[in-house]
């Protein structure tokens, strides 16, 4: 009797600007693949547009078992197969998981800024952890959070995730 090996989600390296290309190349191959996207505002030519672009560009994930990774590698707009040591890395599928919950139509619906200029937070992972900081603003398209620190005597700008601080 042969053993039936459960397929695994693969992180796939495109060539620049060819998600969309390797991401279409898979799913007419058969592989179950997906390039999540998020919409965000831009200013492109002085004006503040909505773009739908790679949540993380230059990448995508492929589901396949270790048979179908010849396939995945040489898909039109693939670079290769993101690999560390002897082999290609797997998602744990808890990972693609919380990717999916986060889809609308395949685009990632960002989580609505809670924090006003002026806010008290408070960090709550990394080097800072339990310190308060001033939330001064939110980088666009980046879900990071610039905030004033209160350190000695004088203020100090850092950036930090936005899902690292809370409401103090």
């Amino acid at each position: 009797m042969s053993e039936q090996v459960e397929a695994e989600w693969y992180v796939v390296r495109t060539k620049p600007h060819q998600e969309a290309v390797a991401e279409s190349s898979l799913l007419r191959g058969g592989i179950e693949a997906v390039c999540p996207r998020i919409q965000e505002r831009r200013t492109i030519r002085r004006k503040v547009q909505q773009v739908i672009g790679p949540l993380f560009p230059g990448y995508l994930f492929a589901k396949s078992s270790p048979s179908g990774l010849r396939l995945i590698q040489y898909a039109r707009g693939v670079r290769h197969l993101v690999s560390f040591g002897s082999g290609p890395v797997i998602v744990r599928p808890e990972v693609m998981e919380e990717i999916f919950r986060r889809l609308d139509g395949g685009i990632v619906v960002p989580q609505p800024m809670v924090f006003s200029r002026g806010d008290v937070v408070r960090i709550t992972e990394g080097p800072l952890q339990g310190l308060e900081a001033l939330f001064e603003r939110e980088l666009p398209g980046r879900q990071r959070a610039m905030l004033l620190l209160k350190m000695l005597t004088s203020q100090v700008r850092v950036v930090l995730d936005l899902h690292s601080i809370v409401n103090a």
